[in-house]
């Protein structure tokens, strides 16, 4: 556990508890067991300084951190949606500004935090300036720890004075993520909470999926833009037991370009796409025809407020479209019905503002 050194003070608010879905006693075990590690994600110890703690990132590295952290600049997206859902108090603004569409599912005074641009990204050069004007207690970047990502930290934290801290951001880490954000920032119990619904959802989603031969699960094509003719690899198709049908050619993180004679060779038994201009054309698109995935009627597009369901950005939204995604790949195993408790469930418990029904129809437009 992290232990607090230093003055005593106000600590941070904590969210309303909100009630999540039944939690047998299986799945507690699983979650128990699968937290086993958690020691290793962030260990603490007592620092020189007072008022200060000693954590151990998911990067591995020795981090000080003040014992009372109110204040945090997100170093890229995944990390601002992370943050949002466990502890929006603390964080300072957004990536970006927030569509209408987006801001209405997020409480207002939320929606109105500034927008900081972010310090990660392939092609994005880090403002320094805005994160010292900030003026963060840490910088909590979420998503991949390697050693590219540890030496671009080390370099902000070095240049700008604030520690920097590096969660693991994969699927599989969520719970816990969670769990080691939640003692940083001092909202365990709310952390706790999060981490058991995405134990849950994905030990569901793996008991289904686990029950298809090999052979009998569909190969995919993600679409991107322009045109549906750039593709990247994703998660949530693996965790779904799904073949990318791009793997060997495309990589995680970055879109790579493809032909549509590439596509037509593949010749995927499922399309899914982010793109809405994309999942209107497809369809009555001669050039796309031939393929199986349109001929089948097999295109889907995900859900996309306020984050997108399957990817932009790789964090916790993810866990909102992996019943949907199921749906879309495994028709036989999970039910529209599944689909919908689901996006209700999580809307509530992760973004604190539950759609309407209205707003719900609208969001699996694409199922």
């Amino acid at each position: 556990m992290l232990d607090d050194v230093g003055r005593p003070g106000r600590r941070l608010r904590r969210l309303p508890s909100r009630r999540g879905l039944p939690w047998t006693t299986g799945r507690a075990a699983l979650l128990a067991a699968a937290w086993l590690t958690v020691s290793v994600g962030l260990a603490p110890t007592r620092a020189a300084a007072e008022g200060t703690r000693v954590v151990t990132d998911s990067a591995g590295r020795r981090v000080v951190v003040p014992a009372r952290v109110e204040r945090v600049f997100a170093a890229g997206p995944p990390a601002t949606v992370f943050l949002y859902t466990l502890a929006p108090d603390t964080l300072l603004g957004w990536y970006r500004p927030l569509t209408l569409d987006e801001r209405a599912y997020i409480p207002p005074r939320y929606a109105a935090l500034p927008t900081l641009g972010k310090l990660t990204g392939r092609s994005n050069t880090p403002n320094l300036e805005a994160v010292r004007e900030a003026r963060p207690d840490v910088i909590l970047d979420y998503g991949a720890v390697g050693a590219r990502e540890a030496a671009l930290a080390d370099r902000i934290q070095r240049e700008t004075g604030v520690p920097y801290v590096l969660l693991d951001g994969s699927l599989a880490a969520v719970p816990r993520a969670y769990e080691t954000a939640g003692e940083l920032l001092g909202v365990a119990g709310r952390a706790a909470e999060l981490g058991r619904y995405a134990a849950r959802v994905l030990a569901e989603v793996d008991e289904r999926v686990g029950r298809v031969p090999a052979d009998r699960r569909p190969r995919v094509y993600y679409a991107r833009p322009p045109g549906g003719l750039s593709t990247e690899l994703i998660q949530s198709l693996q965790v779904l037991g799904a073949a990318n049908v791009a793997t060997g050619r495309a990589e995680a993180g970055a879109l790579v370009r493809v032909s549509l004679e590439q596509v037509a060779a593949w010749d995927p038994d499922v399309i899914v796409t982010i793109e809405t201009a994309f999942a209107a054309s497809v369809r009555s698109d001669p050039a796309w025809q031939g393929i199986k995935a349109v001929r089948d009627g097999r295109v889907y597009l995900a859900p996309l407020v306020p984050f997108p369901w399957l990817d932009l950005p790789p964090s916790v939204n993810r866990l909102a479209g992996l019943k949907w995604l199921g749906r879309a790949l495994y028709p036989d195993l999970f039910t529209e019905e599944d689909v919908r408790q689901e996006a209700l469930a999580f809307y509530r418990l992760f973004y604190n503002q539950p759609p309407t029904e209205e707003q719900l129809t609208r969001l699996l437009r694409g199922v």
